[in-house]
């Protein structure tokens, strides 16, 4: 008979897709110290070695299990959120965070490169936080990753990002009214310019270059760091947060509020 699950953050259950590098990753390490399990989603594709980040909850005193997941299939998804209920009877946080990023003159833009990128970076949010919703219980919380792409400005050669990260508001605005009566929070968390693999990426972002001299212009001075986005992820899916839906919350040192030069 398995024993009860405690009530309470040290017995909450969290799904992060895209989690096995930049800001999932650091947020797995963030929930560990917490309590928090986590099914860790990593892309069969990644690069990155999803084993590092189950590392990195190990030594932060957390549990967590890795689960390949493609957001562009719907039937991984489902069984992505399941795997939290198959491990440990519950889920109560599921952070949508897998995207990608390429480059795309106008010109160059084939409805391919936009299908696709919005299969990932839009729908994939909406089948993430809709498999997540379908096994929560009232107290859940649901957090999508927007960026200033989008979610604020525009972006040159990046029509198809930027346009999908501004419907992930529009979607998670809808979704908090239609989960409230759940005691469902779902909110968006807009990131600036923050060192991950996809910014440092110099031929579809700006690269480390780019990103050092970008951070000359932002008032905090600097860049941002994942564990910084990670943060306030943590924030909006605890029981510190528990009247905040809705909402779009920038995370980027001031970048967005500046006068121009």
């Amino acid at each position: 008979m398995t024993s009860p699950i405690p009530s309470g953050p040290s017995g909450r259950v969290a799904i992060i897709t895209g989690a096995a590098s930049g800001i999932g990753r650091a947020l797995a390490v963030a929930y560990a110290s917490q309590g928090v399990r986590t099914v860790v989603g990593t892309y069969p594709g990644d690069p990155h070695d999803p084993a590092e980040t189950a590392h990195l909850i190990e030594e932060a005193g957390g549990t967590s299990v890795v689960h390949e997941v493609d957001v562009r299939d719907a039937a991984q998804v489902e069984a992505f959120a399941q795997r939290a209920i198959d491990e440990w009877g519950r889920l109560d946080i599921a952070v949508a965070n897998a995207g990608v990023l390429r480059k795309a003159a106008l010109a160059e833009l084939t409805d391919d490169a936009w299908d696709d990128m919005l299969q990932v970076d839009l729908t994939g949010v909406l089948r993430t936080l809709r498999s997540a919703a379908g096994r929560m219980g009232e107290g859940g919380a649901m957090v999508a990753i927007s960026s200033i792409a989008g979610g604020v400005y525009g972006w040159g050669e990046h029509a198809h990002y930027a346009a999908a990260k501004a419907g992930v508001v529009g979607l998670c605005r809808s979704l908090a009214v239609e989960l409230a009566p759940r005691r469902i929070r779902v909110n968006v968390v807009i990131p600036g310019l923050i060192v991950t693999p996809q910014s440092s990426d110099p031929v579809n972002s700006l690269g480390p270059e780019g990103l050092a001299r970008a951070g000359e212009g932002i008032p905090w001075g600097r860049v941002g760091l994942p564990e910084e986005v990670a943060s306030v992820i943590r924030f909006l899916t605890s029981d510190d947060a528990g009247y905040v839906t809705g909402q779009a919350l920038v995370v980027d040192g001031g970048l967005t509020v500046r006068m121009p030069a």
